[in-house]
């Protein structure tokens, strides 16, 4: 009896090890969400009916190009250090976290 109570013990009193999630880099982040006004679409900065956004634009300095020089979207700052990707239509795509 006295050796089960012993391995009992020695099995709950274990150390137990939790995963870190790095919240900085995390979509959970409100910061990163595209749920925050700053992220989303419909924020006329971010909009792809905002002339600096539109392929349109040749002046358009902040385009995403692929291998082959197509236009496939556009990249924004958001204030709060995010840069939001979003495609030719106003979807947004992707993010990079705000850099500390």
């Amino acid at each position: 009896m006295k050796s089960f109570v012993l391995s009992l013990l020695l099995v709950f009193s274990a150390p137990i090890w939790a995963q870190v999630t790095n919240l900085d880099n995390s979509p959970y982040n409100m910061q990163n969400s595209p749920y925050n006004m700053d992220n989303s679409p419909y924020n006329m900065r971010n909009s792809p009916y905002n002339m600096d956004n539109s392929p349109y634009n040749i002046n358009s300095t902040n385009g995403v190009y692929d291998n082959t020089g197509n236009r496939i979207g556009y990249e924004v700052k958001a204030p709060s250090g995010v840069t939001n990707y979003f495609d030719n239509s106003g979807n947004r795509i992707g993010y990079t976290p705000a850099k500390r």
